[in-house]
C-alpha cells in the first residue's frame, strides 16, 4: 500500500499524456522505487490517470448558535 497526493498524481499523468505508458510506470517507480513488478506498475497509473482532483471546497465559516427565546 502507498499514498499518492496530488503533485505526484499530477506527474504521473503528465507523463502519460506526454509521452505514454511506460514513461508513466517510469515517472511512477522515481517516487515509488519498491513497485517491481512491472503489471503492477501498469495497473497503478491506470489507476492514478483516471483520478480527478476534487473540487475545491468552500472554507466553512463558524455558525452563530440560535437565539431561542422560550
Amino acid at each position: 500500500m502507498f499514498a499518492v497526493n496530488e503533485p505526484i498524481a499530477r506527474a504521473i499523468r503528465d507523463a502519460l499524456e506526454q509521452d505514454g505508458e511506460l514513461s508513466a510506470v517510469t515517472e511512477l517507480r522515481r517516487w515509488f522505487p519498491l513497485i517491481t513488478d512491472n503489471t503492477e506498475a501498469r495497473r497503478c497509473v491506470r489507476i492514478i490517470a483516471g483520478w480527478r482532483p476534487l473540487p475545491s471546497t468552500r472554507p466553512v465559516g463558524k455558525r452563530r448558535p440560535r437565539n431561542r427565546h422560550d
